[in-house]
């Protein structure tokens, strides 16, 4: 069964965090083969979790770990979405599985001015990025589309749909504290 796959590349993802601890440079390298090997089938994504909406994005849960150590979500755009300014405040591994995704990564700017862009990415089928809050986790995504649906599979170093993040106003660098929850709040419960 093509979910298989998604359960392998969780199962393995513990052992790993089992075995590695904390050492974040690790679990980015060796997280994101886990996940370049997930992203390289477009088989195993149930159709429930690759729902656009009109408006905004979604972010649906797909797993999250038990000690809540990591979770993975699908995040699907639809044509022409993004995201604001924001950061994670943990680790994170982007896969990209169907469409392309476009990722502006920012500095903080000195206080009241405009945030300074680092570039852009964009994500193809199959590319795996890495963020990491100490070597900055600060970006907006898009879809890359606008005439279609992208889905990106995310993995993040903690329970992302509970943690406190921040957004910025890219034009002053002012930040405020959110908390994005899940597409799917039944599975919030995890």
């Amino acid at each position: 069964m093509a979910i298989d796959r998604l359960d392998g590349m969780v199962a393995a993802l513990g052992r790993m965090l089992d075995e590695r601890g904390a050492d974040e440079r690790r679990i980015l390298s060796e997280g994101s083969a886990l996940l370049r090997e997930l992203v390289a089938h477009d088989d195993w994504l149930p159709q429930e979790f690759a729902q656009p909406h009109p408006q905004y994005y979604q972010q649906y849960l797909l797993h999250c770990d038990p000690a809540q150590r990591f979770t993975v979500v699908s995040f699907v755009w639809g044509p022409g979405q993004a995201t604001p300014v924001h950061d994670h405040t943990v680790w994170a591994l982007i896969g990209m599985l169907r469409g392309a995704e476009r990722s502006e990564r920012f500095a903080l700017p000195a206080a009241g001015q405009a945030m300074r862009s680092l570039g852009t990415d964009i994500l193809q089928p199959g590319t795996v990025d890495m963020l990491s809050p100490s070597q900055g986790d600060i970006h907006r995504v898009s879809n890359a589309h606008d005439d279609r649906v992208s889905i990106s599979i995310h993995v993040y170093g903690g329970n992302i749909g509970r943690i406190r993040r921040h957004v910025y106003d890219a034009a002053t660098g002012t930040k405020r504290e959110f908390v994005s929850g899940y597409a799917n709040p039944e599975r919030d419960s995890a």
